[in-house]
């Protein structure tokens, strides 16, 4: 029986590479911040921060490196919701489709937030030195794809209620934080859910009614998505 659920395990990582490679680059970045000095840590990060300067000085670089590292909460933490919203993404979408959506969400959501500061700045709501803050992590990307995935389910009832618990969820966390990370998760929470014309036509695992078998069966049910 062990040996069938590792099977089982193998062929659901197996199906989402993408994934899995990313929470393995993860793990590696977050062992390697925790075994250097509190001072190399911020410098490391520093320098792949996706604030003001960054974006204005080296905007590929950061972007992409920014998204190598975890901002808060430990690796299993990121391992369960990257098995629960991008596994199944990827594994929905196929991996290119995935993560051109995912890159999309981060490289907006990123943008419009650092915009917001950059405006406070200016307006002197904020220091001047905010626009050399740490900006890096996984959570814009994920915020996106957790909202795409509201065209996971079929049409109906629940679709609107998933996406209409996501707008609230992300929503109430803007309105009570009012920082610029809050607004950047919300900003990629709805360009999420503009990338309906993507996603459009793809099969859903939920299409003939909830199943745990929709959750773990070889994607797309019955036949490949094209990605």
């Amino acid at each position: 029986m062990l040996n069938r659920a590792a099977r089982g395990v193998e062929r659901y990582v197996r199906s989402a590479p993408g994934t899995y490679s990313w929470l393995l680059i993860l793990l590696v970045t977050t062992a390697i911040l925790k075994h250097v000095s509190p001072r190399t840590a911020h410098w490391i990060l520093e320098r792949r921060s996706t604030n003001i300067h960054y974006l204005l000085e080296d905007p590929v670089r950061v972007l992409i490196q920014s998204a190598l590292y975890i901002d808060g909460g430990s690796w299993l933490f990121y391992l369960a919701l990257y098995t629960l919203f991008h596994a199944q993404a990827e594994r929905w979408l196929g991996t290119w489709r995935w993560l051109g959506i995912a890159f999309t969400c981060h490289v907006l959501a990123t943008y419009v937030s650092e915009g917001v500061l950059a405006w406070a700045i200016h307006n002197n709501s904020v220091p001047g030195r905010m626009r050399y803050t740490l900006d890096y992590g996984v959570s814009y990307a994920l915020a996106g794809i957790v909202a795409v995935l509201a065209y996971w389910w079929p049409r109906g009832w629940m679709r609107w209620v998933y996406a209409g618990c996501v707008l609230v969820f992300y929503g109430v966390a803007m309105v009570r934080g009012r920082t610029f990370t809050d607004v950047g998760h919300f900003t990629s929470v709805l360009v999420g859910l503009g990338c309906y014309p993507l996603v459009r036509g793809q099969p859903s695992p939920m299409a003939r009614g909830w199943r745990w078998w929709g959750l773990v069966a070889t994607p797309p049910f019955g036949e490949r998505p094209i990605g």
